[in-house]
């Protein structure tokens, strides 16, 4: 895992553990940057990492839900959050964040 992959990895795993991590515009844009990817992959990567209020899945359940194999589905999901990594919008909110 790439440095920006695993900054947001890790990002996401302090707001689903600690949801008042995050103030109400950051999670605006946490949700905004969510919003890129489609709805399925989004609905997977809220649900694993536990966001916005939803309880985390396992990825045996997720992977039910998406038709997949657990591998495949984790490898969706790690695709997704690379995918996000290189993003303008990732990049601001880790510099919002960084200034914390």
């Amino acid at each position: 895992m790439d440095t920006l992959t695993r900054s947001l990895h890790s990002f996401l795993v302090r707001v689903g553990l600690n949801p008042t991590y995050l103030s109400p515009q950051m999670e605006h844009y946490l949700e905004h940057l969510l919003f890129l990817l489609p709805p399925e992959d989004e609905e997977a990567v809220t649900h694993y990492y536990g966001l916005f209020g939803c309880e985390r899945e396992s990825l045996q359940d997720i992977a039910k839900e998406l038709g997949l194999s657990q591998e495949d589905a984790m490898e969706r999901i790690d695709q997704c959050i690379r995918k996000l990594a290189v993003t303008p919008e990732w990049q601001m909110i880790r510099q919002i964040q960084k200034k914390k």
